[in-house]
Parts: structure tokens; sequence; C-alpha cells
């Protein structure tokens, strides 16, 4: 070690964590030397992906870089996952937040712990920080939440504005795939097969679980922290994603936590903040370190004095899918809402310029420009394309020149006065940028389902032709719109492949309506800087197979049938320090008939690997969901093999009331 303020550190991968009732779940832990005589607070990263091979890059550069500096940081895998014994049953169950407590407990008794214990993750780790925080445990004194949800039912994979995002069938199978593979036999010895059949006879019936719960019952309310705000007592950093799925959290907590909390929304991706996809990044690991010495340790530097928000407004840009990079700049704001935003009223017809009434007849060609919910930088293209194919299938309105030279920063709302001509339909808002150039660029979207326009408890049919009023919320966004350019809010009745079309073609009739436009004094610099990224140094690899992606849209010209087929190789690598070999690739196939979307269907299959050069397994997991106009048909099969013999195949079918 050539810097005396840095902490020499032991690195032990399967530290043993024994809960209440026996269950012993596996940590990999960093901590210095010397944490036994002289204890130090303890970061712990929660989650069920596998700390042996499922995050073992991402935790090489970043959790050893923070033990460095007088920590000791446990990766723990949940029950079930990875080397940890138990039973997988749900995401964010009881028995998870009950186990995540017991965790936080036993850290905290610990010789070499003292006492203050932090938590730190990204989507289901950024989830369930949150969820236990709001348990309260006594040693919980800080939260670092990224790419998370306060609302699991609103905000999170499965529904958005009471409609079933097609992420749900597809992250029910990444789920299946990823909790297959067994424990590994160097770290559990001998019973390592035994724990793996037992979870693979187990398994649960996730996706048809998340389909039954169409509304926001008791199931989703569980773990949602909106419930009571004021439960949170740990300090809580929120950082996401401008492009992500997760980028409404950080001006909720911001805005109801009573807890110091600080939210900070980058141009990211769903990624941390220092490996992000899209630039800039920034310093994460600085960042969280200033946290966690304030708040651990006691040190007093000035982090409670930062703005209670920082925002990225991104410029205004040509629509790119693959973009690696946005320009803009950061403003602060030391409350919210803040004194520099103001909200300016459009109304459609004036001047939001465009005829009412207004028909919107029905396209499920609407949607293909739309983008992925979930941003991980796979090279096939995950950001929104131009928009002007779907604004042509849109009723669009469209503002004047007094609009433009403005920094949009917020969640615009929009509310409308609007009749269908079925019982069941759906409401779909993009504002975007048009450009001078001639493209549309999307800023934020929102999705309603109109049944839901008095709450998302219950879902009440229309009646049709007559009109209701519904109010929706679009997106956090930060973006600045240049002079010149025009603003366009453009409506839909559906956003396939985002989101589950209902199974009747619906017409929208729009008869009047207002967006409320969230707009902030101009910054005309950085109001805030971060330092640069940095990371630990990385684990030591061998790439044995480049990954590669693909993603291809058809159009059968006799049916007019859409297909869209996304592949992703995620190649195969050899860890040089353990010598696990792992590899994965999913194929996802997409496909509607826009004359019949009631049988519109996705088909999912992963293929993944682990082991070593004298021993491997491997699983296919496979899933479907196809749509009929009273119900959905979910099949799941997965086939599980040693050495390339059988050892498991089975298969799952439901079928969920639509």
């Amino acid at each position: 070690m050539t810097d005396p303020d840095l902490h020499d550190l032991t690195h032990d991968r399967d530290l043993g964590i024994t809960l209440p009732d026996g269950t012993r779940l596996s940590a990999r832990v960093w901590m210095p030397v010397d944490a036994m005589d002289r204890p130090v607070p303890a970061i712990l990263e929660y989650l069920p992906y596998r700390k042996t091979d499922g995050t073992a890059e991402r935790d090489a550069g970043m959790h050893p870089w923070i033990a460095q500096r007088g920590y000791a940081c446990l990766r723990v895998d949940r029950r079930g996952c990875g080397e940890s014994e138990g039973l997988f049953d749900d995401e964010y169950s009881e028995q998870e937040l009950q186990d995540g407590e017991d965790v936080i407990e036993w850290i905290a008794r610990q010789r070499w712990c003292t006492g203050a214990v932090g938590m730190q993750g990204i989507s289901w780790g950024g989830f369930n920080s949150l969820q236990i925080a709001a348990r309260a445990p006594a040693a919980l004194k800080a939260v670092i939440t990224i790419g998370s949800t306060v609302d699991r039912y609103a905000d999170d994979v499965h529904y958005k504005g009471g409609i079933q995002h097609s992420d749900n069938i597809s992250w029910a199978a990444t789920v299946l795939s990823w909790f297959s593979m067994p424990p590994d036999p160097e770290q559990v010895g001998d019973k390592w097969r035994s724990m793996w059949l037992e979870r693979l006879e187990n398994t649960p019936p996730l996706p048809r679980i998340w389909a039954e719960h169409r509304d926001r019952d008791a199931y989703w309310k569980h773990g949602s922290i909106c419930e009571d705000y004021g439960a949170i007592k740990a300090a809580v950093l929120a950082f996401g994603g401008l492009h992500d799925g997760y980028r409404n959290t950080m001006r909720h907590l911001v805005e109801n936590l009573d807890a110091p909390v600080k939210g900070v929304a980058g141009p990211w991706g769903h990624k941390y903040p220092h490996i992000s996809q899209i630039g800039p990044s920034i310093g994460y690991l600085q960042e969280a370190l200033r946290w966690w010495d304030h708040w651990l340790k006691g040190v007093d530097n000035g982090v409670e004095q930062d703005p209670a928000w920082r925002a990225y407004v991104m410029d205004s840009a040509t629509p790119d899918p693959v973009a690696s990079h946005r320009d803009g700049w950061w403003i602060s704001d030391q409350t919210l809402p803040s004194a520099q935003e103001q909200v300016q009223e459009l109304t459609l017809g004036n001047e939001l310029t465009g005829a009412l009434p207004a028909t919107v007849a029905p396209d499920l060609r609407h949607g293909e420009q739309c983008g992925e919910f979930f941003t991980f930088g796979f090279g096939s293209g995950e950001l929104p394309d131009d928009q002007q194919p779907d604004d042509a299938r849109s009723a669009c309105f469209d503002s004047q020149a007094q609009v433009s030279g403005v920094d949009i920063v917020g969640r615009p709302m929009v509310r409308l006065r609007v009749a269908a001509d079925r019982p069941r339909a759906q409401l779909v808002v993009r504002l975007c940028d048009l450009r001078p150039d001639g493209t549309s660029m999307l800023i934020t979207m929102g999705l309603l389902d109109l049944r839901n326009r008095d709450g998302f408890e219950a879902k009440r049919d229309l009646i049709p032709g007559q009109p209701v009023d519904a109010t929706l919320a679009l997106d956090e966004t930060a973006y600045h719109l240049p002079e010149g350019h025009r603003l366009r809010l453009a409506v839909a009745g559906s956003y396939w492949p985002y989101s589950w079309p209902e199974p009747d073609p619906v017409t929208l009739t729009i008869a009047a309506g207002q967006l409320g436009l969230p707009v902030r004094a101009g910054a005309k610099r950085d109001e805030w800087t971060f330092p640069p990224p940095i990371s630990a140094p990385p684990r030591r690899t061998r790439l044995l197979r480049n990954g590669q992606d693909e993603k291809t849209r058809k159009v059968d010209e006799k049916t007019g049938r859409i297909t869209l087929t996304i592949s992703s190789d995620h190649g195969r690598v050899e860890d040089l320090e353990t010598g696990i070999i792992s590899d994965s690739a999913v194929r996802e196939v997409w496909t509607i008939d826009p004359a019949n979307p009631a049988d519109a269907q996705a088909m999912i299959t992963w293929n993944r690997s682990f082991g070593r050069a004298h021993w491997g397994v491997s699983t296919r997991a496979e899933t479907a969901m196809r749509g009929a106009p009273d119900h959905f048909k979910i099949t799941q099969r997965l086939v599980a093999e040693e050495d390339g013999e059988t050892v498991f195949d089975r298969s799952w079918a439901h079928k969920v009331r639509r």
C-alpha cells in the first residue's frame, strides 16, 4: 500500500451470517485488516444477483475502494440465491425484508463494527434499501438508493398508469433464468446439488402472481414506502437516471421525507452513476464516501449543506438510440419545489395549436420509436428514436415559438377531457421537442388506463362515447428547449411493445385539455460540479466469447403482423481469480397483429451457464405470454443440465384474467 491514508484489506468470499431461524446467508466482505482492534462502520449491499458471478465485476470496482477508506463492505446474497441457504419466494417479500433487518442487527453486533450501518444498492438493492429503512432498524443510519421506486405499483417494472408493462413478463423470464443457477460447490461443498435441486423444485410462479394483481392492492402496497414516508429515519441520498425507467423516485423522496434527504437526477441509464453507458458519468464513489463519512463516522464535511436537488439539464439533441453522451449542465436547488420553478399552463387549441375535438384512430404501430424501459447499455439501441413516425399515429398539439428558450424541469401534468368508443381504453401522452432539423425528440411520456381515472385500487369501465376527465403526470425530466424549437403534445391509445394493449382497437376523442409545464429559470452554466468517475482496479478476467446484440423489426406483407426480435448475447467470461466460467444470452420475440391486438404475444428464451474448466451446469428458461379477449395465457419451461445430462425439466401454464 503506497497511500498511508488507505487501509490494507482482508477479503472473505463466503462469510456466513446465521439468521434467527438457522438459515445461513453468504456474504462477500472487504474490511481493514485491523478492524478487529479498530472497529469500523459497515456498508451493506443485499441482493439476489449472485455475488460470486452475477455482480462480481461491479463489486470489484466499488466495494474495495470504500473499504480501503475505513469501512467494512458486505455484499450479501439474499435467501435462496447464490451461496445463501433457503428458498427464494418473491421480490421484496416479508421474508426478504425481515432477513435484511436481521442481517443489519448481526453486522452491528460484530467485533469489527462500530455499530453504525449503511445500505446501498441499485434497482433491487435500491428498492430493499428504502424498504428496510422504512422498518427503521436501530443500527441503520444512512442509505444510498439508485434506480429505485417509492411505489411498487405505480412506478415499477410491472405496471405504469394501471397498464401492464411488457417488461412485466420479460422480467419474470429474467428472474426465472437468474435464479436457476446453483451455489458454487467450492464454497458450499457437496450439498450444492441438493440445494440447487431444491431451489428448482420450489420455483415460484411469479408471472402469474404479478399478472393476477392488476390493481394497487395490498400485494403492491407492501414494500411501497409512499404508504408512510415518515417511517424512514435514516438519511437518504437518492440517485437516478433520466434515461432509466426509474426516474421519479428522487423528487418523490426530496419532497416527502422527513429524514435528511438529497436527490440527484443525471443523464444516466440503469447503472451506477460512475459506470453509466450514457455520460457524463460522475464520481459516485467520492460522493458516497462523503455521505458515509458524515452519517456513519460523524465527519463534519458539509454534506448536510449540499443542495437538496441536483439535476442534469440535457440540451436538445438529434434522436440517437445508441447515444453515449448528452450535452447539458448541472442545476442545483436548496429545496423542492424550487423558488426558480413555475408552472406554465398551455391549453389545447390555444397555446398548443390543433383542432378540437380531435379523433385518435387505433394504430398498434404507435410505440415503435419508444425505446426500452431498462437501459443497460446493450448495443442494439435502447433509447427513443426520432418520434416522427409515432407522431403521425397520434393526435398532435404544437406550441408556438414563445414557449421555447426554457428549461423543463420536473413532471409535466396533462389534463384531458376524452371519450372512448370501448369500455376499456388506454391513454398514452408524449411530450416532444420539434427541432429545426425536422426531427422529433422525446422529452418525456406517461400512460394511463382510463379505467383507473379515479385511482388505481380498482378499475371502472368507461361508458362508450361518454367523455371523462383524466389527469396524468408525465415522467420526471430535465430538458432544455432552445429558442426556435417547439413543443409537441402527442396523444394516442396504445404503446406497443412498451406496454400491453387492450384486446379491442379503441378510438379516442379528445374534447379539451391542458398541459402544466414545469419551467425553471435557465441556467447559463453549471450550478454544481461533481468529481470525475473513478473505480478500484477491475477483476481479472479472460474473455472466451464476445457478446453481440441485435434488434430487428419485420412486417408480414400478407398478414400485416409485426415481429420485433431482440437478441443479446452477453459473452462468455472466465474469472481468473476463482476459475468460474459463466455466460448468458437472451432472445425475445414480440409479435402483434394491428387488426387483432387481443392475441399479442411474447416469447423469451434465456440460456445461462456456470462452472469451471472441468465441470459445468446450464439452464434454458422459456417464457411465453399470449393474449386473448378476456385473459392472458402464460407458460414457462425450465430445463437444467449438469455436464450435458438433464437433471430437471418442468413446465408451468397459467391462465390469468385480463
